[in-house]
């Protein structure tokens, strides 16, 4: 009986050290009721390693923690394919489970659209392409690259002047080929119809990672903004950048074209988090890391 007695009282102690330990941690989620396609940033107090995004009880997404003044951050995004309901961001370290928070995921519809493409365009989606496949690899390897470096915290500035847009983020594409046959994709960010030769610039200080051509996606540029967070800027009819150089918001990067699988002059920006394309009109409306909004939450 002394035994199960002192079992007893361990495992009692070890349950008040567990509630005490969840009741005393601080966070922010910032949106409260974030759409498909958005991003998530948590905030939190003390130490933390990882948050996961779980529906249905189903990992949707993960998101490395790393530090600003005074908190842990992690950017979590909504995958555009989920749909509405109640999730739960779970928030690990080296341990185990620190806490879930639970929030509501919002409904929203996406646009749909038909593009058909010429026997070249037709040729650069369908055809075996060594080169195409190495040039994927690389790309995936890039951002799926959780760094250490923090160089853009605010909010992002659109990369051209022009508001003019010919795709959206989001849009549920069929691409009709020359060949009879079809195939569907999801748009990953904003296409700006602009002409070519207009200034392409940076939405926010970062480091270049990638500055080339690539088949599909044409000359291309890549900026890292934060551990897990890059804006990318496809199509370019010229390069001004080098990888490895540092830039600031609205530096030229270069000039907008129709290079690669392109059917017209355009400039397609996208936005990666943690290698999820998201919406890049969700980081123009608010910073990455809302400091005022985070001080609200926590001290709530």
């Amino acid at each position: 009986m002394k035994k199960r007695a002192g079992l007893f009282l361990c495992v009692s102690f070890f349950l008040f050290l567990s509630v005490n330990l969840y009741a005393q941690i601080n966070y922010a989620v910032i949106p409260d009721n974030p759409r498909p396609g958005e991003p998530v940033t948590i905030a939190i107090t003390t130490t933390a390693k990882h948050a996961l995004l779980i529906k249905d009880e189903k990992q949707f997404g993960k998101a490395g923690f790393f530090s600003i003044p005074g908190y842990m951050a992690a950017v979590l995004a909504i995958p555009s394919t989920m749909g509405p309901g109640n999730a739960v961001i779970r928030i690990e370290n080296e341990i185990g489970i620190l806490c879930e928070i639970p929030f509501t995921i919002a409904d929203r519809k996406f646009d749909s659209e038909v593009i058909e493409l010429n026997p070249t365009l037709t040729g650069i989606r369908t055809d075996p392409s060594p080169q195409r496949a190495d040039e994927a690899n690389r790309l995936w390897a890039i951002l799926n690259t959780f760094g250490d470096q923090v160089y853009h915290t605010g909010a992002f500035s659109p990369p051209v002047t022009s508001t003019r847009r010919t795709s959206f983020f989001g849009d549920r594409r069929v691409f009709q080929y020359s060949t009879g046959a079809s195939d569907t994709s999801i748009h990953a960010g904003v296409d700006y119809g602009v002409p070519t030769g207009t200034k392409v610039t940076a939405c926010g200080a970062g480091k270049v990672v990638l500055a080339r051509s690539r088949i599909v996606t044409g000359n291309s540029v890549i900026l890292e903004h934060a551990p897990g967070i890059y804006s990318i800027y496809y199509h370019l009819d010229k390069i001004e950048v080098e990888e490895g150089s540092m830039v600031n918001t609205w530096a030229l990067l270069g000039y907008s074209g129709s290079t690669g699988l392109a059917t017209g002059p355009h400039l397609h920006w996208e936005i990666r988090v943690n290698a999820e394309n998201t919406d890049p009109d969700a980081f123009v409306a608010r910073p990455i890391i809302d400091k005022k909004a985070i001080i609200s939450k926590i001290n709530r």
